[in-house]
């Protein structure tokens, strides 16, 4: 494979690589806090970007916006340049995007709930199976009356008319209960109160605007503010689930290409996982599995090997591990654990080595030209060209005032939806009502008039008028009878 279609990213005996065909196998990178875990993203990040291949990464701190700025030049920096032989070692920054799902740093993030579904939303509501045939009985009447479920208002209003009309609906679709309605909203409001209104709604973000390229042909680095994301884990794993399921059932299979289209870096992935739903994991596992042959690679950053999942873990391939240290009997067991799961160098004792490893060192095992990991190395890991560190807020809206999707996504759209129909038909219920209430009040004020004396019937007019003809011959010929002539 030709030099262009590698990544370097560290030095030791053997340089560290990541084989750009491989590059979509995933990747974890795990260590200690201070152990130089984010310079190791900002390294893979601006590397990946520099061979053309857009990257999505989450900004937990605040530093790996750095990224879009030129480093600045220091002596430590260039000795370890020198050291690993960095050819044409300087400092610039990456063409970036900045985004952020509560709209202060960066380009608004939306999706809607029309998009996410009903399966999805189930999952991350953490919802029973009756709870989850409500919601999919309330998806199945919005799309065969032609109402939109955009936002959390949609979807609210719509199950509130639902509840109000369950004894039609449970005829035509399913039994709805009031008891599964009202659990649906209080999951709802939980998910509203962790911002989830910011993240649903419209104009949806486009996948294409975070794989783009600049017109130099690197890859641009789309970076998501997070600092105030990862104290609403729900939200998180709600947008994660979106991101890798859209670019699964979005991007055609591609197999193992020469470059990946997208590689996304998660910062502090154990707010991914922790007290996550059971079915999501499931289905980030799946998505994991899969979505490698679209061309996505997705990177894991967090502490502890044992912060993601087994069924995840096992899908990692590359592997960049920083020091971890062993205070506790239970820290042995995890660098022992972590020791056992590299394929073991000769050279020398991976779990002591564990212990030992300085800032921005690190044990590294990659995919080799077949696809098996190789042995462990140490290395040391390359020197960002980028800032370490965060930005100011003047220089990043300075980025924003020239990103490419400038405009697009900063004024939300409110199009007539589920909401404003579902009051439009309210509204006319309610002049029907009024109309009918009118109608009764005015036959009310009729039959006033004739209250007091009762209505004959038509049977007791006819027997009124024959009686009184009777009578008026009868007392005629008594008359004639006793004066001789009629009255």
């Amino acid at each position: 494979m030709s030099q262009a279609k590698k990544l370097h990213f560290g030095h030791g005996e053997n340089p560290a690589v990541i084989l750009g065909n491989f590059a979509n196998r995933h990747g974890l990178i795990t260590g200690a806090t201070g152990t130089g875990k984010t310079v190791t993203v900002q390294v893979l990040a601006e590397n990946f970007s520099r061979l053309g291949v857009p990257v999505f990464v989450t900004d937990i701190k605040g530093d790996v916006a750095g990224l879009s700025q030129a480093g600045e030049q220091k002596p430590f920096l260039d000795n370890r340049a020198k050291e690993l032989n960095i050819k044409n070692y300087d400092y610039s920054g990456r063409p970036s995007i900045f985004w952020d799902i509560f709209r202060q740093a960066g380009h608004p993030v939306r999706t809607t709930i029309q998009e996410i579904g009903p399966l999805y939303l189930s999952r991350l509501l953490d919802l029973s199976d009756v709870q989850q045939g409500v919601l999919a009985v309330a998806f199945k009447y919005a799309a065969d009356e032609n109402l939109l479920i955009l936002d959390l208002k949609d979807l609210n209003s719509l199950l509130q008319y639902i509840g109000e009309q369950q004894k039609q609906i449970s005829l035509n679709y399913g039994r709805v209960t009031s008891a599964s309605i009202g659990a649906i909203q209080r999951r709802l409001l939980r998910l509203e109160s962790q911002g989830g209104e910011f993240l649903l709604g419209e104009p949806a973000l486009k996948l294409s605007d975070l794989m783009r390229q600049d017109l130099s042909g690197e890859g641009i680095i789309s970076i998501l503010e997070s600092r105030d994301l990862m104290m609403k884990p729900q939200l998180y794993a709600t947008f994660l689930l979106w991101l890798m399921t859209e670019l699964f059932e979005t991007l055609p299979e591609v197999g193992d290409p020469e470059l990946p289209k997208l590689v996304m870096f998660f910062d502090e992935a154990h707010l991914i996982f922790s007290d996550c739903p059971t079915e999501v994991l499931r289905r980030i596992e799946q998505v994991a599995r899969l979505i490698r042959s679209k061309g996505v690679g997705v990177y894991f950053c967090t502490q502890s090997p044992g912060d993601i999942p087994a069924n995840v873990l096992g899908q990692l391939g590359n592997k960049i591990q920083h020091a971890l240290r062993a205070y506790t009997p239970k820290d042995k067991k995890v660098i022992k654990a972590v020791a056992d799961s590299f394929r073991p160098n000769p050279n020398f004792d991976t779990a002591d080595v564990i212990s030992q490893l300085g800032v921005g060192e690190a044990l590294v095992s990659t995919l080799d030209e077949n696809g098996a990991p190789r042995v462990v190395e140490r290395v040391k890991i390359a020197p960002p060209r980028c800032r370490m560190g965060p930005i100011t807020d003047q220089e990043r809206q300075a980025i924003i005032s020239r990103s490419p999707v400038k405009g697009v996504y900063e004024q939300s759209l409110d199009r007539e939806s589920a909401q404003e129909k579902l009051q439009q038909r309210a509204a006319e219920l309610a002049r029907q009502k009024a109309a009918e209430q009118a109608r009764l009040e005015a036959a009310e004020a009729e039959s006033k008039k004739y209250r007091g004396r009762s209505r004959d019937s038509y049977a007791t007019k006819v027997g009124k008028d024959f009686t009184r003809k009777l009578t008026t011959k009868v007392v005629n010929g008594l008359w004639k009878a006793l004066f001789g002539k009629r009255r």
